[in-house]
């Protein structure tokens, strides 16, 4: 896939400082550009490479005046990291403009898709499964009985979507997540031996929703497991059974959420966060990496440890742990004079 720095140029409203007709077909950074390539200056640190990188097209802002010769063709813009952003995300959808139906697959009869729809080698679509327009199923991806998948959605290799499930527009679902695998429910017998407690809820997942590789989101014992619209989640995060969380919340790596906890909206969880079970965190809450939350959480909390409090406080809290082996020196120092006052 080639582009000249016209047709760049006329995607971005750039101005051109040298050959119009100049070609890329892949994008580096300034330090690694090489013939053929597209790259950007944004950061002054970087100017010095402008002119040693050998890439054929470089981005650059409106108020950059080079101070001797150049190269390569230049495209002013605005702002040169905003353009290049959305000129990455024009080439990601240039680039993902799949179309058609690939043998073999496995699409039931009673199963419907839209127009423009792309299903890969492979893929397995069960009974009673509704695919809207301008769908994405990649190779080697599974989708259960009785789904909804609605406009423009993407799935990636190796998704499981388990039957039930309904995942809204626009979403994108990367690669080895699990939908709708059944909730952690057992209840022990009077020998103590779990039986298994029948999880006949779903998961739904609303409009705008990314969710990364290799996560896990658990179908509900009664009702549905939600993730509103908006939330993003990174990869290998469990959400269990009737979970709700709220829209435009944003969860990091490795966090685990319990059952029937409910979390607010415009939140921020970091990364190995650990949530337990039938507790509400409220909106715009935010949690740092590697807290543990035990109890609610009211709006607008940033909190931080384990057991999880007060950001602040435990910012001050973690001085004096560091200090603690000098506290209790100087403790038991004071300790012995106020002995040897006694004494005397």
């Amino acid at each position: 896939m080639k582009f000249t720095a016209s047709q760049i140029a006329e995607i971005l409203e750039g101005e051109i400082i040298g050959d119009p007709n100049a070609e890329v077909s892949n994008l580096a950074k300034i330090e690694e550009g090489v013939e053929g390539t597209l790259t950007f200056l944004s950061n002054p640190k970087y100017t010095p490479y402008i002119y040693e990188t050998n890439a054929t097209i470089a981005i650059v802002s409106k108020d950059f005046v080079p101070d001797r010769p150049i190269k390569t063709t230049l495209i002013k813009v605005a702002d040169a990291y905003k353009a290049f952003s959305q000129l990455l995300a024009f080439y990601d959808e240039v680039r993902g403009q799949k179309k058609g139906i690939e043998k073999p697959h496995f699409i039931s009869d009673s199963s419907t898709y839209g127009t423009d729809c792309y299903i890969g080698a492979f893929a397995y679509i069960g009974e009673n499964v509704t695919i809207g327009d301008n769908v994405k199923i990649y190779p080697n991806a599974f989708i259960g009985d009785n789904v909804t998948i609605a406009d423009g959605t993407t799935i990636f290799s190796g998704v499981q979507v388990c039957s039930e499930t309904i995942i809204g527009k626009n979403c994108i679902i990367h690669s080895n997540t699990v939908l709708g695998a059944d909730g952690f429910g057992f209840a022990p017998n009077e020998e103590g031996v779990y039986n298994k407690v029948p999880q006949i809820g779903n998961v739904v997942i609303e409009d705008n929703v990314e969710i990364g590789a290799s996560t896990t989101i658990d179908r509900a014992t009664l009702g549905s497991t939600i993730i509103r619209k908006g939330v993003k989640l990174d990869n290998q995060i469990q959400i269990a059974h009737n979970v709700e969380i709220g829209e435009n919340t944003v969860i990091a790596a490795l966090t685990g959420v319990a059952g029937s906890a409910k979390i607010g909206k415009n939140c921020m969880i970091g990364g190995q966060v650990g949530i337990v079970g039938h507790i509400t965190i409220g909106n715009n809450v935010h949690i740092q990496a590697q807290s543990g939350v035990g109890k609610r959480l009211k709006d607008n909390a940033v909190v931080q440890g384990t057991p999880a409090f007060k950001y602040g406080d435990f910012s001050k809290s973690y001085i004096h742990f560091k200090n603690f082996p000098k506290l209790v020196k100087t403790i038991s120092q004071l300790e012995k004079e106020i002995k040897a006052l006694k004494e005397r």
